[in-house]
C-alpha cells in the first residue's frame, strides 16, 4: 500500500499541493523514523494523548507536552500534526486557499461525537476555511466487513443523527452490526458541504492487511501507525 521506498502512503490529490507534506504510516514505521534527517526531520512533531473525544486543538507552535484530544489544526509552517492509529480512522484535511491543515483521530467514540465535523468548523473559525474548498483524505482503518460492534454503539450513532446505513447486520449474530467508519465520517463531511470529488478514501483494512497494525487482530501489539500532515516553509506568503 505504500509508495516504493517509503513506509507510508501518500495521496495524489495532496501530493499536488506544493507546500504540503503528508502520509499514512504502515506497521514498518516508528516514531523515531519521523525525526531522521530528510524532509520530515525538519519538522517539530505534535503528538497528542488521544482520548477518543471531540477535543480539537489549534496549535501555532509545538506544545511543551502532549495535548489531550483527538484533532489538531494549524496554519503554522514547520509543525507535523500526528495521529496514531491501529484500527481507528485517520483523517487528513488541507485548505489550499488559506494554507491550513488538520489531522483527526476518528475511532467509534470520536466519530459518534463528530470530532471530524468539529475540526472542520474550527478551521472555519480560525482560518476562514470553506468546506467546499477543503480536501480530505480518509486513511486505512478497520474495514466495514471486520468491525463488529454491539447494539449500544449502533443506538448511540442513531441518537447522534447518523444514517442507519453506516451499519450492516451480522448474519447469525442477533444484535451485532458491522460499522463502516469511513462511510460515517464521509457522511459528516458531505453534510458540511465538502465535495465528494475532494474526498479521497483508502480501501485498506488494517485488520486484513498484515502490513498494517490492528488492535483487534493483535491485542498484544502496542505499537501504532503514524499518520501526519504539515506545512513546508516559513508560513503564509
Amino acid at each position: 500500500m505504500a509508495e516504493a521506498g517509503k513506509p507510508y502512503l501518500t495521496v495524489p490529490r495532496l501530493d499536488r499541493i506544493p507546500w504540503l507534506v503528508h502520509g499514512f504510516g504502515t506497521g514498518a514505521w516508528r516514531e523515531e523514523d519521523l525525526s531522521r534527517p530528510g524532509e520530515l526531520g525538519r519538522f517539530r512533531l505534535v503528538i497528542m494523548r488521544q482520548v477518543h473525544s471531540d477535543i480539537v486543538h489549534r496549535v501555532d507552535a509545538a506544545p511543551p507536552s502532549r495535548l489531550s484530544g483527538d484533532a489538531l489544526i494549524t496554519d503554522a509552517a514547520g509543525l507535523l500534526l500526528i495521529v496514531r492509529t491501529a484500527d481507528c480512522l485517520p483523517v487528513l484535511l488541507a485548505d489550499e486557499k488559506n494554507r491550513a491543515v488538520a489531522s483527526v483521530h476518528c475511532g467509534w467514540r470520536g466519530t459518534q461525537a463528530r470530532v471530524l465535523e468539529r475540526a472542520v468548523r474550527e478551521m472555519g473559525r480560525a482560518y476562514g476555511t470553506e468546506p467546499a474548498r477543503l480536501v480530505a483524505a480518509l486513511g486505512p482503518c478497520i474495514g466495514p466487513s471486520c468491525y463488529e460492534v454491539g447494539p449500544e454503539i449502533k443506538e448511540s450513532f442513531g441518537a447522534a443523527g447518523f444514517p442507519a446505513d453506516v451499519f450492516k447486520p451480522v448474519a447469525g449474530r442477533p444484535g451485532k452490526s458491522l460499522l463502516d467508519l469511513r462511510k460515517a465520517n464521509a457522511w459528516l463531511l458531505h453534510g458540511l458541504g465538502v465535495k465528494k470529488a475532494n474526498i479521497w478514501t483508502s480501501g485498506a483494512c488494517t485488520h486484513c492487511d498484515s502490513g498494517l497494525l490492528s488492535y483487534r487482530r493483535d491485542k498484544s501489539e502496542h505499537r501504532r501507525m503514524y499518520n501526519f500532515i504539515g506545512i513546508i516553509g516559513s508560513g503564509k506568503g
